[in-house]
């Protein structure tokens, strides 16, 4: 999938402030970055989420989760799970390892029953609100 076609979901939900320009990320075009997308019976994308190879904040090699979002009306129906779910497929077909995302608070728990757990303590930006590092492991199939 082209990024661009996430790109509405996550600047509505994600990054209001900023352009469709600003909204493009470093590793977007890797060939082995993924974006993943959930539609509606209108094919409208409502869920999203991208993996790509990125060390964590404290050094060890792995993946991060990034631009993950789900329609506002639509959480709690288990497309963000859903979405979630193929970002593990990917990791775990590329040999597995860290996954870890700068989850935002109030997300925590969604990430929580996913099976991920925090590291460090809280921040915030300064743009779109507080945030805390989350990570788990992902088995290489």
């Amino acid at each position: 999938m082209l990024p661009w076609v996430t790109v509405p979901l996550r600047q509505k939900v994600l990054r209001p402030h900023q352009t469709f320009a600003q909204m493009s990320q470093d590793g977007d075009n890797d060939p082995e970055t993924a974006f993943f997308a959930a539609y509606d019976a209108a094919h409208q994308v409502v869920g999203t989420a991208s993996v790509r190879r990125e060390a964590s904040p404290w050094g060890e090699p792995g993946w991060r989760l990034r631009g993950m979002a789900t329609e506002p009306e639509l959480r709690g129906r288990g497309i963000g799970a859903a979405v979630l779910a193929r970002g593990f497929e990917h990791v775990a077909r590329l040999g597995g390892g860290l996954l870890w995302c700068n989850a935002r608070i109030p997300a925590q728990r969604f990430y929580e029953r996913e099976g991920f757990v925090t590291r460090g303590e809280p921040w915030v930006d300064p743009d779109i609100g507080p945030h805390i590092v989350m990570h788990r492991q992902v088995d290489s199939i």
